[in-house]
């Protein structure tokens, strides 16, 4: 099999990542090939020996199925399989709830499992925690556990449900912008909007995403739909080649309001949802491929495990605060195929102001309590973007009044195009969006860093040290709930490891060792970090500064100790120890920290238990 030059690397790296992980997750695009890629593992690597395959839904089980079936000996389990496992075959395909005393007959005897979409498996749930469980229990020490996704991170606030207790390792196999360039992937061409009449302030987001029951009358009350519309019309012209789109929604009700408005336009479409029947949806979805239908409207089944190379709009009408689906969907449209450009991405729901461009995605281990809330912010990426007034790159949104009334309301960056004209109605009507709609905190990222260089090194030359460095205690036991952020941060600096990491394991390896010494000292002292619902950047600022809500004590004690830092690090130390004390600070802020801390990483009661013991 001639295999691209991303998975060649794999293969020929593959018995050195073995050699150092046992768990990990190997990380490649949508549409990037990593299912041929656990082919030739296992053709390479593993011929003839005993192995599981273990994803979510059944329609992904047919097409592995199909995959490996070819050169292995293949059995997909079915709910009422007894007996033992791997008689007549080497390929055990499975969900993670079928035939639950087959899988654990297989686990032991397995050489190796291997886990699609693996953004999926929750450490604690009812599925995968079984058998997790079981393989680091009774599996082979040889065997290895290997997850295969694009977007591996699971946004939970749940400490003992992440992603990093099922997996040591991230394996960043290849990325959206190099499979660009190698003509694996098109390049998406993103067409952003603005809809001023989406109302989501009110909607209850406590479950960590938009609930679609709030949210779908919420879009249909709103012109999203006539924009999707009004761009599709306008984009599906400018192909030489047949348009063929997917268009994604919150639920049956949007759908089919959706499909009536395309329909309307004289378009053909259909529907599919997780309640069309199978072999109706295969039977649509092929007709689709074929470019029978042109535009297809799902509802949570199009996101993930579909594959359709034709596809080149991807129309977006379900706003979220999870990136993970963001980017699945958007990654749909981005495979390659002959004549095949680009991709069209027309976003109503402000997906790409709030996230960025999918190629630009980041994803993590770990995520805290209420993570989400950043993105509720519908302009949060574009924020990012600003360091300050004068620097950083600036996004403008149209404001050009159109014949119907509404206005243009897409969003481009300034100086792309001549004149700074609007690349969808030719006009020039658009307001600086960053001056306009400032973001909810009054620093950014880019704005507090600049701040912290600048500031620490010069009010630490000048202090008198030896007057603040005995004086944590103080600062501590009077400390209120926003000076605990600003002094677990100035600790965390102190605290984290400045080396240099080599994977996302390592990186969360390193800032969780600093938060369980943080956490330890804070126990052992008996102090503690009120939890709280916002990670204000502000109050860092706030801190250097010695302003209103950071008091002159706790702003002192916490820049002595920064300050030592800078003069015993270099620069590039120094900025890995900052990024990874925003993160900290961050953690500590929105967990708290308590004597009641029962952490994966940390348990405050046998800590102190420990401590006691030692005296």
């Amino acid at each position: 099999m001639l295999l691209r030059i991303w998975q060649q690397k794999i293969i020929d790296n593959f018995p050195s990542i073995v050699s150092r992980h046992r768990r990990f997750i190997l990380k490649a695009p949508t549409g990037a090939g990593k299912t041929v890629l656990a082919s030739e593992i296992v053709e390479r690597f593993y011929k003839g020996k005993k192995i599981i395959v273990l994803c979510h839904r059944l329609v992904l089980l047919e097409q592995l199925e199909k995959a490996l079936g070819e050169k292995h000996a293949v059995h997909k389990l079915s709910v009422s399989d007894l007996g033992p496992a791997f008689e007549g075959y080497d390929i055990l395909l499975s969900t993670s709830m079928r035939a639950k005393a087959v899988l654990a007959d297989a686990i032991p005897k397995a050489d190796l499992i291997i886990v699609d979409e693996a953004h999926r498996v929750s450490p604690n749930g009812t599925g995968y925690k079984r058998i997790i469980d079981d393989f680091n229990e009774h599996g082979k020490a040889e065997a290895q556990f290997i997850g295969l996704t694009a977007t591996p991170e699971r946004r939970t606030g749940d400490q003992r449900d992440q992603l990093s207790l099922a997996f040591d390792a991230i394996i960043d196999c290849a990325n959206i912008e190099n499979l660009i360039e190698e003509g694996v992937l098109v390049q998406p061409v993103y067409r952003p909007y603005f809809v001023h009449d989406l109302d989501l302030d009110h909607i209850d987001i406590s479950s960590g995403d938009f609930p679609v029951a709030q949210l779908a009358p919420a879009i249909i009350k709103s012109s999203m739909i006539d924009y999707a519309i009004r761009s599709y019309i306008v984009e599906r012209l400018k192909f030489q080649t047949k348009p063929v789109s997917a268009w994604f929604c919150a639920d049956i009700s949007v759908a089919q309001a959706t499909l009536h408005a395309i329909q309307e336009a004289g378009i053909g479409a259909a529907i599919v949802t997780a309640g069309t029947p199978l072999r109706e949806r295969m039977k649509l979805l092929a007709d689709h491929e074929r470019g029978g239908i042109e535009a297809m409207v799902s509802v949570g089944v199009l996101a993930e495990g579909w594959d359709n190379p034709q596809c080149n709009i991807i129309v977006h009408l379900r706003p979220t605060l999870s990136k993970v689906l963001w980017g699945q969907s958007v990654g749909r449209g981005l495979r390659s195929a002959s004549g095949k450009e680009k991709c069209i991405v027309i976003d109503v729901s402000s997906n790409w102001s709030t996230f960025g461009p999918v190629e630009k995605l980041e994803w993590s281990l770990w995520s805290h309590r209420r993570s989400y809330m950043q993105f509720m912010n519908r302009l949060n990426w574009i924020g990012e973007q600003q360091g300050g007034d004068d620097d950083g790159d600036i996004y403008l949104l149209c404001e050009n009044q159109l014949p119907n009334k509404a206005r243009c309301s897409h969003i481009y960056k300034k100086s792309t195009y001549k004149d700074d004209t609007c690349p969808v109605c030719g006009t020039y009507a658009a307001k600086d969006i960053y001056k306009e709609r400032k973001r909810d905190s009054s620093l950014n990222e880019n704005g507090l860093h600049r701040l912290f260089f600048d500031r620490v090194p010069k009010v630490y030359s000048e202090m008198n040290v030896s007057i603040w460095k005995n004086l944590g205690s103080s600062a501590w036991k009077s400390a209120t709930e926003k000076e605990q952020v600003f002094l677990a941060f100035c600790m965390a600096f102190a605290e984290v490891s400045g080396e240099p990491t080599q994977s996302e394991s390592d990186y969360w390896n390193a800032a969780l060792a600093a938060e369980t010494r943080i956490r330890a000292y804070l126990t052992e002292k008996k102090f503690r970090i009120v939890k709280r619902d916002f990670f204000d950047l502000s109050l860092l600022a706030d801190g250097m500064l010695a302003g209103k809500e950071v008091r002159t004590l706790q702003s002192h004690f916490g820049i002595s100790l920064c300050g030592p830092v800078f003069q015993t690090h270099t620069r590039a130390e120094s900025e890995r120890k900052y990024q990874k004390a925003i993160k900290v600070a961050e953690r500590l802020a929105m967990i708290g920290c308590s004597a009641q801390d029962n952490l994966p990483y940390f348990n405050a009661t046998d800590h102190l238990a420990a401590q006691a013991m030692k005296h």
